[in-house]
């Protein structure tokens, strides 16, 4: 959810590879158990938008620690940069999780990897070239 995704179409889509049964399953235990809802879509009530529930948000300080230790422990793929900032800032990063749960923002918290890599490099050669020509 924190890429974006919220129907079963986008989870089914993201590349995980997990199998239509085992994902419908896990979305059923997640809505059992309270960690997720789900709710009718606007342009089509057929489709559902998946979304954490107060109990879902409450366990973002627990998975931003296991993707920070996945990272550092094994190869995710994750930018070493990107999870160094997360990790330096863990406080703000919580909260902007929480403000856009709170305010509905579907913008992806997370976007690919290889995106953010290619956004995290742009910047720091935008910040390198400043620094040269100081």
């Amino acid at each position: 959810m924190v890429r974006g995704y919220n129907t079963f179409k986008q989870f089914q889509d993201s590349g995980e590879g997990i199998a239509t049964n085992v994902l419908a399953n896990r979305l059923r235990r997640l809505r059992a158990t309270g960690i997720i809802l789900a709710e009718p879509d606007e342009c089509d009530a057929r489709r559902l938008n998946y979304r954490l529930t107060e109990k879902g948000i409450d366990l973002a300080p627990v998975v931003l620690e296991l993707l920070l230790w996945a990272a550092k422990h094994e190869q995710t793929g994750a930018p070493p940069e990107l999870t160094a900032r997360m990790a330096q800032n863990r406080k703000q990063v919580i909260a902007d999780v929480r403000r856009r749960w709170e305010q509905r923002d579907r913008t992806p918290f997370l976007r690919p990897f290889d995106q953010a890599q290619a956004e995290l490099t742009r910047t720091y050669r935008e910040k390198r070239n400043q620094h040269k020509h100081k």
